[in-house]
């Protein structure tokens, strides 16, 4: 072999521990050389193997009679929505690349979803994003704020996928680390999706796409470890995207996967060749024989480990039958790509890399993937002292404000409940012309799927406020909200795919919050049968100066709707429509923004919830909606029940008359975010056939008031704003400190 022995001093250099390096001479029966290290170095980051997470994560539901692939078994997750036609959705993260350089990390962030998809041969139509900066007055909020956004919007416009919803939050516990968060769900005819895998001795293995460059190489690594002062020297690791390639690269794609001669492909994602040559071969155990030397590249003279762990973007690695090698060249020649041989599929489970006519590296697949030789560790993990100091909140401890209408302009001009139009007009939400909430909103974002009927609903979420004061809870908010945003748009919750983004988890508070939210996504998720088709774990959110992030575990969720006529729209309609709240109000301000940004008091529980009440109320809902009973549908969300009115009214510009229900305090009415409750408006002429129907399923309501003309906001005979300045108020938010 080319390269020397390497020492332990170099794999600990790596990111290997010293029991990994012992585990890999054993494995190899023999010192490994420095890109053998390399490898593993990658393979078995927590960002690759889940060493650290997935003890847990097997104990998440993956089941459903609509389930066509399960999580970790291909390169998304892919659901039946009937007629002959699956979905396949996803979300990962790429929170360190972003938080050094925003533009690139987004925008390749994007790439990197998109391409999950189209590999499964599903064509992408939507994307979303969940963010997470810190504070809005800092000038490196504002810095990676405009990077970010940019980045998303050049990537997906560019790119052609329109971008339909998502959320943003600030909290200062990201103002070192952000998050950026992408999904991107497409659609496939079943029986005509690729799958992820090699086999077949002699079976040629191509690289496609982008040459390969030294951007991104550790990036896996790099991303399995803190932000520093030191992170900058890391630039390397942050990848550099095209996304006009990557169209041609979706198309070309989508053609050659189109003539059933490919037995898989796969992304370069986290790892680049090294990754996907180990997972495809390792599905079936097979190996590879690897010529570094054919893979085109952008640079000269590169080292074997910087071929192998490049994170270039914009490529793949397929494995075709033998004999079909000029019908993928024509197809690829056709779309001005890059197409080379670089290998071939062998029987052995041993992959060997060739460079310069020597054998530069030689290891067992299976001994680098999940499942297989990567190690697996159960982490120590211990609650936390402000977990109990969080629960001693007692609502009497805090004084109820006289000017209430103060309280209501704190909330409609924050950063976290004010309108985030700054951002989404940076994206393309009309391309493609299927998107039916552009200009009638709906708590998830609708998607029309072409030549039928039906559509489908997605959105993410996450109120990690909720998830660090009480993990377990807060992460069953997570899923019960995206459930509820589904159903208040007129689907039905399918599925889940998750984000997981923690600090360290070798910190034993920190993996606390990680199992606690694992507990609270397991019982949400069987409770509302929407199975996990996979994700992405991002641990090491924190620096060494201001500590972890808040724990994030975002979820993004898939529904569907047969029909896209039953849609479910959030805007008040017409003057004269009363306004219900179904759902238990609650004396609860805990953890609501107006606690804790108005009062600037941080310590307190998630906010009251019950899933089996959630769960009733969703049922309501449903059929409430099928059978027409309602014009509108808006869940309590941040900022409580006045934010969820105004929100309701902005779009026709209309007014409300609503009363409080004097047997709770005011600020908890209309401020706090107790869970499991909607806002509806329902025709006059209707009202009867709508109460008997929530009498019959036992679902308790409040007859809060009725919409009005008169463009103003009237709670208990006071008005509070018009419509109109509430809207600007709003409006005005972001643009004043980015624009």
């Amino acid at each position: 072999m080319s390269d020397q022995s390497t020492p332990l001093e170099t794999a600990k250099k790596l990111g290997l521990l010293e029991e990994e390096y012992q585990k890999i001479k054993e494995i190899l029966g023999r010192e490994p050389n420095f890109t053998e290290l390399s490898i593993y170095s990658v393979m078995w980051s927590e960002h690759c193997s889940y060493k650290n997470s997935i003890v847990w994560l097997k104990q998440l539901p993956k089941d459903s009679p609509r389930m066509l692939a399960k999580a970790g078994e291909e390169n998304a997750g892919l659901v039946d929505i009937g007629d002959g036609l699956a979905c396949s959705f996803k979300i990962e993260s790429h929170n360190h690349p972003s938080a050094l350089e925003p533009y690139q990390g987004a925008a390749t962030g994007v790439g990197g979803i998109n391409r999950d998809i189209f590999t499964m041969g599903a064509r992408p139509i939507a994307q979303l994003n969940s963010l997470r900066f810190g504070n809005l007055k800092l000038d490196k909020t504002k810095w990676l704020v405009k990077g970010v956004v940019k980045g998303i919007g050049d990537y997906g416009n560019a790119f052609g996928i329109p971008t339909v919803g998502g959320e943003v939050m600030f909290d200062e516990s990201y103002n070192v680390n952000p998050l950026v968060n992408a999904f991107s769900a497409g659609i496939v005819e079943t029986g005509k999706t690729a799958k992820a895998t090699a086999y077949g001795e002699g079976n040629p293995v191509f690289i496609v796409g982008s040459a390969t460059g030294k951007d991104g190489i550790h990036g896996a690594a790099f991303a399995s470890k803190d932000i520093t002062e030191d992170s900058a020297k890391d630039l390397p690791a942050v990848q550099v995207g095209d996304p006009f390639q990557e169209k041609l690269l979706l198309e070309a794609t989508l053609e050659v996967i189109a003539t059933g001669d490919v037995i898989g492909i796969q992304d370069m994602g986290a790892a680049g060749i090294i990754c996907s040559t180990s997972e495809m071969s390792a599905k079936e155990g097979a190996g590879m024989d690897i010529w570094l030397d054919k893979v085109p590249t952008r640079q000269e003279n590169m080292l074997p480990f910087e071929i192998l762990l490049s994170e270039s973007q914009e490529r793949m690695l397929v494995v075709i039958k033998k004999g079909k090698e000029a019908d993928i060249k024509r197809i690829f020649d056709k779309w001005d790509l890059n197409c080379e041989q670089i290998g071939v599929v062998n029987n052995s489970g041993i992959l060997r890399f060739h460079q310069g006519g020597e054998m530069v590296a030689e290891v067992p697949a299976e001994s680098l993937v999940l499942g297989g030789g990567a190690p697996v560790y159960q982490r120590e993990y211990k609650e936390p002292a402000y977990y109990q100091e969080f629960k001693k909140f007692n609502i009497e401890q805090i004084e109820e404000p006289a000017d209430l209408k103060a309280v209501a302009k704190h909330l409609l001009t924050h950063p976290n409940i004010a309108s985030k139009r700054w951002i989404s007009e940076q994206y393309d939400s009309m391309v493609g012309t299927n998107t039916t909430t552009t200009n009638e909103p709906s708590d998830a974002a609708v998607v029309r799927i072409k030549g039928t009927d039906k559509a489908i609903a997605i959105t993410v979420d996450c109120n990690s406020r909720y998830v660090n004061a009480d993990p377990e809870q807060g992460t069953a908010i997570a899923v019960a909200e995206s459930a509820r945003n589904i159903v208040c748009a007129g689907g039905e919750p399918l599925a889940i795919t998750n984000c997981l983004n923690f600090g360290n988890p070798y910190v034993p508070e920190v993996y606390w919050q990680f199992v606690g939210a694992i507990k609270g996504m397991k019982k949400a998720c069987e409770k509302f049968q929407t199975p996990v088709t996979g994700g992405n774990v991002s641990f090491y959110n924190q620096s060494s100066d201001e500590g972890p992030v808040f724990p994030t575990p975002t979820i993004g969720m898939l529904g569907l709707l047969e029909k896209v006529d039953s849609k479910m729209t959030l805007d008040f309609k017409t003057a004269g429509d009363l306004i219900y709240l179904i759902g238990n109000a609650k004396n609860d301000i805990a953890s609501s923004e107006y606690l804790y940004s108005y009062h600037k008091v941080k310590a307190s529980p998630a906010p009251a919830f019950d899933l089996e009440e959630e769960y009733q109320l969703q049922q309501s809902i449903r059929q409430l909606i099928q059978q027409q009973l309602i014009q509108s549908a808006h869940d309590v969300a941040d900022g409580g029940l006045f934010i969820t009115l105004a929100e309701s009214a902005f779009p026709r510009g209309l007014g409300f008359e609503v009363k409080t229900d004097s047997s709770f305090r005011k600020d908890a009415f209309l401020f706090g975010e107790s869970q499991s409750r909607v806002v509806v408006s329902v025709k006059p002429e209707q009202q009867k056939a709508f109460e008997e129907k929530l009498q019959q399923s036992g679902s308790p309501f409040t007859l809060l008031g009725k919409v009005t003309e008169n463009d103003n906001f009237v709670i208990d005979g006071e008005s509070y704003f018009g419509c109109r300045e509430a809207h600007n108020l709003s409006e005005g938010v972001l643009p004043g400190f980015l624009s």
